[in-house]
């Protein structure tokens, strides 16, 4: 289960944070974007209290990763089918059910909370039915749920089919599963990884990274205002590690934005020069690096056109993708994306490695990585430029790098984790890393 926050899960008025967490699911849903820029949309999100933003937060991504079980509900409680003119309504019924089922509202906040919002929202006429359909998911709710197939339900069939050829249905089961829960929150620290684990109650896992297990207000924890860690998933922060020894080396880090393996490959000693095309992730990239003291030099350009002064002795392509290995952290990317998404963002990475390889000095390393769970985007990517260049080739990564995890390495040597990795604490995210030299 879901934490929640007491106070407003049992407010009995529809609150800013549920009318909010409404127009985030319009905003995603309805309109298809981002649900990250949501609360940017939202004019009230900003001057609410952090409690209410992180209720607000929860209760939408809960919808998220339930979405399939929530629908199914709907579609057997409904006699008659909501237009699409009336889509809130189907938002409203759908935050209800995440509270009733999944976040332990009780029962009459949940309900009078959701029929209240059909009246603040002008759409009265269907209080009666807001009120109806809930009160059937109080008392038979929890007994549909647990004769559905949740994990294929709430996983968009084409993503299913595809984890099942790569990964095997086992494993495509457990994938579909983690995603349903809250993702952990990691670390990585700028030096001491022990020392700050034991500051902050955290376990080191196999990567070196810090896993907090209640954290709270990050930017309050000891050692965040002075720069000592940031937050970045145990898997985000392999690829970095796979160049070895940098220390003093000249190092490109292409599509770097936000800057956490920036911050890595700078912490191990490199010189870096982190590129990314985007002015706005380069000014989040700044202030980033410059919270945690560190210095890098910043070019704002197209990674696939860049032509720089020097030839670096490595470089770090973390490539744009469909990032299906963070759907817990990012549930509505199961919405937003599709099988053509994929194909172009290969394509796109295609150009990427090509150019990478062009810059890199000869005997150079080169890391590249997806947070993706597409093998077109990962293994594929590699096969290919492997087989239309004979001046690369793929270097197998030892698995004392990311702490004895042999499973985690494929029999060709690259990386590549599953969301059910590290299942006994919370998991991690889908992540592929391949490690080339150029000759």
């Amino acid at each position: 289960m879901a934490t929640r926050n007491q106070n407003i899960a049992d407010s009995p008025v529809a609150s800013n944070a549920r009318l909010s967490a409404l127009a985030a699911l319009v905003h995603t849903i309805d309109k298809g974007k981002p649900l990250d820029t949501a609360w940017a949309a939202d004019r009230h999100f900003s001057s609410m209290s952090p409690s209410d933003k992180a209720f607000a937060q929860l209760l939408v991504k809960t919808v998220l990763r339930h979405l399939g079980q929530i629908d199914e509900l709907i579609s057997k409680l409904l006699e008659h089918s909501i237009t699409s003119k009336t889509s809130r309504v189907t938002h409203i019924l759908r935050l209800g059910i995440a509270q009733l089922i999944w976040l332990e509202t009780p029962p009459h906040a949940a309900v009078h909370s959701s029929v209240e919002m059909t009246k603040q929202i002008k759409l009265t006429k269907f209080s009666g039915l807001v009120n109806a359909v809930l009160k059937k998911i109080v008392k038979e709710g929890r007994k549909i749920i647990e004769q559905q197939d949740a994990a294929q339900l709430n996983t968009p069939e084409w993503l299913w089919k595809s984890w099942e050829k790569a990964y095997g249905i086992e494993n495509t089961r457990k994938i579909a599963e983690m995603h349903m829960s809250d993702p952990p929150l990691d670390i990585t620290a700028k030096s001491d990884p022990e020392f700050w684990a034991q500051e902050l109650g955290g376990t080191i896992l196999p990567t070196a990274s810090i896993r907090l297990h209640d954290a709270k207000n990050i930017t309050h924890l000891k050692g965040f205002p002075d720069g000592n860690w940031w937050v970045q998933d145990a898997a985000a922060s392999i690829p970095a590690r796979l160049l070895g020894n940098i220390k003093d080396k000249h190092v490109f880090d292409l599509c770097a934005a936000p800057g956490g393996k920036t911050a890595q490959l700078i912490a191990a000693g490199a010189k870096v020069t982190a590129i990314d095309r985007s002015k706005e992730r380069i000014t989040i990239l700044k202030t980033n690096i410059h919270r945690l003291k560190l210095q890098a030099e910043y070019v704002t350009t197209d990674a696939c056109k860049w032509t720089p002064s020097f030839t670096p002795d490595a470089i770090l392509l973390d490539a744009p993708c469909s990032a299906t290995g963070t759907l817990r952290r990012h549930p509505d990317v199961a919405l937003h994306k599709k099988p053509d998404d994929i194909i172009r963002l290969a394509q796109t990475q295609h150009k990427l490695l090509n150019h990478a390889l062009d810059i890199l000095k000869s005997g150079g390393i080169l890391v590249y990585a997806v947070c993706s769970l597409q093998p077109e985007e990962g293994e594929q990517q590699i096969t290919q430029i492997l087989a239309e260049r004979n001046d690369i080739s793929l270097i197998p990564a030892d698995p004392s790098v990311i702490g004895g995890m042999k499973e985690w390495v494929t029999g060709r040597g690259e990386i590549r984790t599953l969301p059910c990795f590290l299942a006994e604490s919370q998991g991690m995210d889908g992540f592929y890393a391949a490690i080339l030299v150029k000759k």
